[in-house]
């Protein structure tokens, strides 16, 4: 399998050299030369197969520069049980909804699902591509990303991982986990501004060949954590098919069986990878994009236009507050034919003008698998207080957002295909914002965030886990604060 990038360019890549580099020289995103299929018979077969052996599979088909050994070692080392419990990925039934947790592992985000992976394969994938350099993976993080590539790549011999995160744009939660990073080979630092702003100044950093020369000449190369990278995309995919394949077993659905799923969004990937999952087999029936306030994904799919010239709105959905989502650009290339120019274009008009349309037929292939909705804080926050107490399951606000856009679907719709909700992060991530949805706002007004969390796990009855209970006490060790045009010159002093 070889690799071509979404923007033109001859070249073509292994999975290792596409894993490496993260994005391909003219600025374009890796994506597969062809989708690999899946019979009936191999979904079916998963069944039976534990998590890891179902990733192996999935990863087997698009990381053909890989032996099998290497691959089955990457995944029983990602999803070990003391990393991910018995089932990394479980299927819960809620009323008539299936949730897809993928928030067992450590920082408890969905990004663990990757992030527990990628350096597994990025450590193969350099000894495949023969480089002789230290890898700095280098992160913008709307606040999950973050702490799981710290966590991962953390004491990864040959690396460094350098994050930036917005400074008032993550969960106190999430601050805490990055901040108090320990490790030698780890930096992070926050960023005066919104996710975009991080986002711009990190690909403006990949960008840029003067300081790619800067940094190879003390030995370094580049590369990404966000999924942007490939090997931070492809084990995205295998939890669709493990989905698909736990309702199997449950008898939920029998092989065939068309299944919808609702996902929270915000830069593309974790919906892109269900897409994914569609090419190759997956008897996906719509997939639906559920947005927060910065609903720009929302209106893209009504309209065909993205328009990220529009107000930014801070909400209790953090994760999700983005208007630039990086990896839509992936699916472009897949709705216009491949055709590399179109998709460079779009991306320059998004560049220069914020805004770019794609027309009729791109949004008509686009209407066949997609489906939107939007839900604001007040929507998102009553769904976490209706669904605890009729069913006493408690969300975090992103899967809360994907939970009122999948009602309102269903409703709008009257599609009965059975509904699959991504959950992508523990509540006790955002205790203050879900014990305020259970309780009243007026009540944890006077709480701080630890206070909030202790209270949740009275309230609910879900068991804090124990590596955020432990960030009270834990040294904060990063706090610096740069601003956009001034985050080179900070990498610079990570590499010094």
């Amino acid at each position: 399998m070889k690799y071509v990038s979404t923007r033109p360019s001859e070249r073509k890549v292994d999975a290792a050299q596409a894993i490496v580099a993260g994005i391909s020289h003219e600025g374009g995103l890796y994506v597969p030369e062809s989708f690999p299929t899946f019979a009936p018979s191999d979904i079916q077969n998963m069944a039976d197969m534990p998590y890891a052996a179902r990733a192996k599979e999935v990863l087997s088909a698009f990381l053909t520069d890989y032996t099998p050994q290497e691959l089955e070692e990457c995944a029983q080392g990602a999803y070990a049980a003391e990393r991910f419990g018995s089932d990394p990925a479980p299927v819960r039934q809620v009323a008539d909804m299936h949730v897809l947790e993928l928030w067992h592992g450590p920082t408890h985000a969905f990004k663990d699902m990757a992030l527990q992976m990628l350096p597994r394969l990025m450590t193969r994938a350099v000894k495949k591509t023969k480089m002789d350099k230290e890898v700095l993976i280098l992160v913008a993080t709307s606040g999950d990303t973050g702490k799981a590539a710290l966590e991962g790549f953390c004491g990864v011999e040959g690396t460094q991982v350098g994050v930036f995160y917005p400074v008032d744009g993550v969960s106190p939660a999430q601050k805490l986990q990055m901040i108090t990073q320990e490790g030698k080979n780890v930096h992070v630092c926050a960023v005066e501004g919104n996710f975009d702003d991080a986002q711009t100044g990190v690909k403006r950093i990949f960008g840029d060949e003067g300081f790619a020369g800067e940094l190879s000449g003390k030995g370094i190369v580049l590369s990404s954590a966000n999924s942007i990278n490939w090997g931070r995309l492809a084990p995205q995919v295998a939890y669709y098919f493990s989905a698909y394949a736990d309702l199997i077993k449950s008898g939920a659905v029998e092989m065939g069986d068309e299944v919808n799923f609702c996902v929270p969004t915000g830069n593309f990937g974790n919906i892109l990878a269900a897409y994914y999952a569609k090419r190759m087999g997956l008897p996906v029936g719509r997939l639906i994009c559920a947005s927060n306030e910065n609903n720009v994904l929302y209106d893209f799919i009504c309209q065909g236009v993205y328009d990220a010239n529009r107000p930014f709105h801070k909400t209790t959905s953090p994760s999700m507050d983005i208007l630039i989502s990086s990896n839509l650009e992936r699916l472009l290339f897949e709705l216009c034919g491949r055709d590399q120019e179109r998709v460079a274009q779009w991306m320059q008009a998004l560049k220069t003008g914020g805004v770019y349309a794609v027309g009729e037929e791109v949004r008509a292939e686009l209407a066949r698998s997609f489906d939107a909705g939007w839900a604001g804080d007040e929507k998102a926050l009553q769904a976490i207080a209706r669904v605890q107490k009729s069913f006493g399951y408690t969300m975090d606000p992103h899967t809360a957002v994907a939970w009122a856009v999948a009602e309102e679907y269903r409703a709008r719709t009257k599609d009965a295909r059975p509904m699959v909700v991504v959950s992508t992060a523990s509540p006790y991530k955002f205790s203050r914002s879900v014990l305020g949805a259970l309780t009243g706002e007026a009540a944890v007004q006077e709480l701080d965030e630890f206070a909030c969390a202790d209270e949740l796990e009275r309230v609910s009855g879900l068991t804090m886990p124990d590596s955020l209970r432990a960030l009270r006490t834990k040294k904060q060790l990063h706090t610096g604060v740069v601003q956009p045009k001034d985050m080179m010159d900070e990498v610079r002093r990570w590499t010094e």
